[in-house]
């Protein structure tokens, strides 16, 4: 009787090896789970875009009611007081996000550092409540404290250096009463995520302190600073019910400009500008947001 070889027995595996090629895999139905959150983007954040987008491009004609494409709203947006208001934002973000980085590391180093478990836990819990408060009762906050009668003004006798609260030094210091807390709140984390070993490591071979965070905390920590940076900048450049209601229209600011041309309390029939302007502050939402993402990924890699 002759015995088949091995190799030449078909494999456990044989019938699914030639059944695999007629066989198709079923798609993956896993992203039906975020249907509805996506439902919900596209009704809350992609009409709105749309009809903004629509506006900013199209003009009407009053009389015959026609509507043509233009890009005319969108060169005025970048002209005169329009240009003046988007660079005054863009001046004011990014003072006083880099102020708020600065004074919000070296608070929250000194946090991290402390060895007071109490202390971190106030500091972190009044952070998280600082940072979300803004808008009138902030600036009437202000106004009773450091506006022309305010309390801290008369007790200081500020107005006699020229302290004005109603002017860009006066806004300036504003949001960075709820920036600094935000900062705090985001580089926490990563200050936590700097090991020990490595100071250790750096202080064994005989580097000090500023060698240390020179060539090793700083460049692991600056994708999260930058990070922080960027998410200042887009949390003041967005700002608008603070500014609008301290100092109305004597400092310009695009998100100021966009209400004024809205409601018509500079010139009627501005409401494609102002849609134009919004989407130039989209524009630049989205330059900062394409910035702060990958520093982000990239921070959490270092700080695993």
């Amino acid at each position: 009787m002759t015995v088949p070889h091995p190799s030449a027995a078909p494999g456990p595996g044989a019938a699914t090896a030639q059944g695999g090629g007629r066989a198709r895999r079923r798609p993956s139905r896993a992203w039906l789970g975020a249907l509805p959150l996506l439902v919900f983007a596209g009704l809350c954040f992609g009409l709105p875009a749309g009809a903004l987008l629509y506006g900013a491009l199209t003009r009407t004609d009053p009389v015959a009611g026609t509507t043509e494409f233009t890009g005319d709203h969108l060169a005025r947006s970048l002209q005169g007081p329009y240009l003046t208001s988007l660079t005054g934002s863009v001046e004011l973000s990014a003072l006083t996000a880099v102020l708020a980085t600065v004074l919000g590391v070296l608070i929250a180093q000194a946090v991290v550092t402390s060895r007071r478990g109490a202390l971190r836990g106030a500091v972190l819990t009044a952070s998280g409540v600082l940072a979300n408060f803004g808008g009138i009762p902030l600036a009437f906050a202000f106004v009773a404290t450091l506006g022309i009668s305010g309390v801290v003004t008369e007790i200081g006798h500020l107005d006699a250096l020229g302290w004005n609260l109603y002017s860009f030094t006066g806004l300036t210091v504003i949001y960075l009463y709820f920036l600094i807390p935000l900062m705090v709140l985001v580089v926490v984390p990563a200050l936590d995520g700097l090991r020990p070993q490595w100071r250790e490591a750096a202080l064994n071979t005989g580097a000090t302190t500023w060698q240390f965070w020179r060539h090793v905390g700083l460049p692991v920590l600056a994708p999260s600073l930058l990070g922080g940076f960027v998410l200042l900048f887009g949390s003041a450049f967005a700002a608008h019910a603070t500014a609008a209601a301290l100092v109305g229209g004597s400092v310009p600011l695009v998100t100021l400009k966009i209400a004024d041309a809205l409601s018509g309390n500079v010139l009627v029939g501005q409401e494609n500008v102002a849609l134009a302007l919004s989407l130039d502050m989209i524009v630049i939402a989205g330059l900062v947001m394409a910035v702060y993402l990958p520093l982000q990924r990239r921070s959490s890699r270092w700080l695993r």
